[in-house]
C-alpha cells in the first residue's frame, strides 16, 4: 500500500472502514432482531398460557377446546399435579408431558429447549408454564411455542445482508474511486504545470481551485514559493551582474597598466602604475572576501565565534583609527559608555568599520559614535551630519551592490556591499540595524541593537 496512490489508498481505506462498520451495524441488527422475534413468541405464549389459566379456573378442565383455539406454531397442554396430561391442543400432545415444570398456583415459570422428536421435526420451541387452581385440585397449564419461524425470519435477513455486502462495497468503493480522483484533479493539474515550469523562466504560476479547501492551500502555497524563487533568481542574476561590474573595472585598470608598462620601465611611471595596480588589487582582494562571507551567509553558515567583547573598546579602537588617517576635514566625536556583549569581537569591529566609514564619506563635517546600555540590550549609534538617505531607499541600501550615487563611481572605493553585510553579521547575532533620519537635524542614523548574552 506504500507504494499505492492517494486515489488507491483512500478508495481501500473508505471500503475497508465501511465493510466494518457495516459488519459491526448488522451484527447488531440481527441481534436486535432476534431478540425482537423471541420477546414477541414470548409474549404470545404468556398472553395464551394465562387466557387457558383463566379458563381452568372458571369452568374446569373439560370444555377447554383446545384443538380450535390453538394457532399452529403452539402446543397446549393442560397437566395435574401428578404430570398427566388431562387436556391438549393436539394428539401428539397428549401422552406425555412436554416439560418438568411445576409452578403452584399464580406463578409461572419458563424454559427454553431445543430439538422435540415428540413432535418429528427440529424446531426450538419456548415453553411457558403457568399454575392454576380448581375444585380444590391444581393444575399446569403449559404453552409450548416455536421459534423456528422467528429464527429462519433472522437467518433469511442474514443471508440478504450476506449478498448485499459486495454489492454495497463495490458501490462504495467506486463512488469513493471516483470521488477521490475528482478531488485530486486540481493537485495533478498543478503537477502537470509545476513540471512544465522551467528554470530558465519563473513566471508561470499554478492554477488556484476556487474552493477554500487544502488544495486552494496548496496552490497558493506553490505560487508563493514560485515568487520566492523567481525573486531569488532575479536576485542571484542582479548579483552576477553586479559582481562582474565590480570587478570589471579594476581588472580592466590592472590590464591597461601591464599594458603600457614596458619591461625594463623605471622612475615615476614606474611607481605611478605599480602603486595604481596594488591599490587596484588590494580593492579586489576585499571585494571577493566580502562576496564569500555574503555567500556564507547564504548558506546559513557563516562563521561566527563567541567571546565577551567590549563594545566601547571596540569603538574606541575604530576612532584612533579614522584619526591616524587623518579626516581633518571631519569630526569624529564619541559618548562612549562601557558595553559588554557576547558575540565575534572581529565582525564586531568590521560592522563598526562598514558603519563609520560611510558615516565619513556621506558627513559634511561631523561623525558621532556613542554606545549605551538601553532595555536589556547594547546599543551602538552612528550619525552623520550629511545629505542623509530618501526614506524610500533607507531599506533599500541594505541590498547588495546598491549604491544611491547613480554614476557608480568607485572614487571612494564602495562596491555597495558594506551595509549588506552588516545586516548579516548583526543577523548572526540575533541583533537589529536600521537606519533612520536623526531627531532635529540632517543626516543618518545607524541604530545596531545587540543582546548582551
Amino acid at each position: 500500500m506504500r507504494r499505492a496512490s492517494v486515489r488507491s489508498r483512500s478508495t481501500a481505506a473508505a471500503v475497508v472502514v465501511v465493510a466494518i462498520a457495516m459488519a459491526l451495524g448488522a451484527a447488531v441488527l440481527l441481534v436486535l432482531l432476534q431478540r425482537a422475534l423471541i420477546a414477541t413468541v414470548s409474549d404470545a405464549a404468556d398472553g395464551r398460557a394465562a387466557d387457558v389459566a383463566n379458563q381452568v379456573s372458571t369452568q374446569g378442565v373439560n370444555e377447554l377446546g383446545l384443538a380450535k383455539t390453538t394457532r399452529t406454531s403452539q402446543i397446549v397442554q393442560v397437566l395435574d399435579r401428578s404430570g398427566y396430561v388431562v387436556a391438549a391442543s393436539s394428539a401428539r400432545a397428549d401422552s406425555r408431558a412436554l416439560t418438568g415444570l411445576r409452578p403452584l398456583p399464580g406463578a409461572v415459570n419458563r424454559a427454553e429447549v431445543g430439538e422435540m422428536p415428540l413432535f418429528d421435526d427440529d424446531h426450538d420451541y419456548l415453553i411457558v408454564a403457568r399454575g392454576v387452581a380448581y375444585g380444590g385440585q391444581d393444575y399446569v397449564v403449559v404453552v409450548a411455542s416455536s421459534v423456528g419461524t422467528q429464527r429462519s425470519t433472522v437467518s433469511t435477513v442474514t443471508q440478504y445482508l450476506t449478498l448485499g455486502f459486495p454489492v454495497l462495497l463495490l458501490i462504495v468503493g467506486v463512488a469513493s474511486w471516483l470521488l477521490a480522483g475528482q478531488a485530486l484533479r486540481p493537485v495533478e493539474r498543478i503537477r502537470q504545470r509545476v513540471q512544465g515550469i522551467e528554470s530558465s523562466d519563473l513566471t508561470e504560476r499554478v492554477p488556484v481551485p476556487r474552493t477554500d479547501d487544502e488544495i486552494a492551500r496548496l496552490a497558493t502555497t506553490m505560487n508563493e514559493m514560485l515568487d520566492r524563487l523567481q525573486t531569488g533568481q532575479a536576485n542571484q542574476r542582479r548579483f552576477v551582474a553586479d559582481a562582474s561590474h565590480e570587478l570589471r573595472s579594476p581588472l580592466a585598470t590592472v590590464a591597461a597598466g601591464l599594458d603600457v608598462i614596458q619591461p625594463a620601465a623605471q622612475g615615476q611611471s614606474w611607481q605611478d602604475l605599480h602603486q595604481l595596480m596594488t591599490g587596484e588589487a588590494e580593492r579586489m582582494r576585499r571585494l571577493v572576501e566580502n562576496l564569500l562571507l555574503l555567500a556564507k551567509a547564504d548558506d546559513a553558515a557563516l562563521p561566527m565565534q563567541r567571546a565577551e567583547v567590549d563594545l566601547d573598546d571596540l569603538v574606541d579602537t575604530e576612532v584612533l583609527r579614522l584619526r591616524e588617517r587623518n579626516h581633518s576635514a571631519i569630526a569624529v566625536l564619541t559618548d562612549v559608555h562601557p558595553v559588554r556583549v557576547l558575540g565575534d569581537p572581529l565582525r564586531l569591529s568590521q560592522v563598526i568599520r562598514n558603519l563609520t566609514e560611510n558615516a565619513v564619506l556621506a558627513a559634511h563635517s561631523t561623525v558621532r559614535l556613542s554606545t549605551a546600555r538601553q532595555d536589556g540590550t547594547a546599543v551602538l549609534l552612528v550619525e552623520d551630519d550629511g545629505d542623509g538617505i530618501p526614506e524610500g531607499e533607507q531599506q533599500r541600501v541594505f541590498e547588495r551592490f546598491v549604491r544611491l550615487d547613480a554614476s557608480r563611481a568607485r572614487s571612494s572605493g564602495g562596491s555597495g556591499l558594506g551595509l549588506s553585510i552588516v545586516q548579516e553579521i548583526i543577523k548572526a547575532h540575533h541583533g537589529t540595524v536600521t537606519l533612520s533620519a536623526p531627531d532635529g537635524g540632517a543626516g543618518t542614523l545607524a541604530t545596531v541593537t545587540l543582546p548582551l548574552r
